[in-house]
């Protein structure tokens, strides 16, 4: 690789200043449906950013172009300095091929709305399985970092039991101790209560806060309004693929100054 393309494929920014997330000018299609029309967001290394809007305002998506599991058709996407999914040649993006992106995934966590862990493998098991295959760690080194996180998300006692034998918020624990096992420098959260009941809600937020106590950088899709008031260190509010406001969360919440804004927190709160 030159220096010209290593250059090209890096963020402005460097070094200690470099934010950990860049996204410019980022849209996505699906035909004819534009669901991004032009998403702009830094987040600082350690920053949690909440992400709130209505159904089909383009949050999850935006989600899934960062790590590169949409491929988006304009702007950049920056994840520690390095552009996301493509190398970037006189102006020109050209995609990675799916070995660089694979590589570039290892960064980046991400807990869905459903917990997609694998039913025939234990919650030990579904941990240490990217670890393995992935990263190549040893067996025995990747299975005591994954007690080690199971104890974290407080299931310590659950590291045999298969899915079926958990709650939802247990799955939901058992996918973020999952992602948590590769090192991420990011993490991405798409509405990980929605499929909870109300009273398993709770024990998810718990760990996400602990994780954002620790200094994870997050970025989290969610209608937990409380949870973003209290977390986050910075709020956008999406609504039809554009970022209508952004901002402190609790300045938002409390005085959102654009009426589609008030709208939506006058349905949610």
């Amino acid at each position: 690789m030159t220096d010209a393309l290593v250059q090209a494929d890096e963020a402005p920014a460097s070094g200690a200043d470099r934010p950990m997330l860049v996204a410019e000018n980022v849209h996505k299609s699906f035909g004819r449906l534009e669901v991004l029309r032009g998403i702009d967001l830094t987040v600082k290394a350690g920053e949690v950013c909440c992400v709130l809007g209505p159904s089909g305002s383009g949050k999850s998506t935006f989600l899934r172009c960062i790590n590169h599991l949409e491929k988006i058709n304009a702007g950049r996407i920056w994840v520690d300095g390095k552009l996301i999914g493509y190398h970037e040649r006189g102006g020109k993006l050209h995609e990675m091929r799916d070995r660089e992106v694979a590589a570039q995934r290892q960064d980046i966590g991400m807990v869905f709305q459903r917990f997609n862990l694998f039913p025939h493998m234990t919650a030990l098991e579904n941990i240490i399985e990217a670890p393995c295959r992935v990263r190549r760690e040893p067996k025995a080194q990747a299975r005591a970092r994954a007690l080690a996180l199971l104890e974290r998300v407080g299931l310590a006692d659950r590291a045999d039991s298969y899915p079926n034998q958990l709650s939802g918020g247990q799955q939901q624990r058992v996918a973020i101790a999952r992602a948590l096992a590769m090192r991420p420098k990011l993490m991405l959260f798409d509405e990980p209560t929605s499929a909870l009941d109300p009273e398993l809600v709770g024990e998810v937020l718990d760990v996400m806060k602990d994780l954002a106590t620790d200094g994870m950088t997050m970025i989290v899709v969610t209608h937990e309004i409380g949870f973003a008031r209290e977390v986050g260190d910075h709020l956008i509010f999406m609504d039809e693929g554009v970022v209508v406001e952004a901002g402190p969360p609790r300045e938002v919440i409390a005085s959102p100054r654009h009426e589609r804004t008030r709208a939506f927190l006058a349905k949610v709160l």
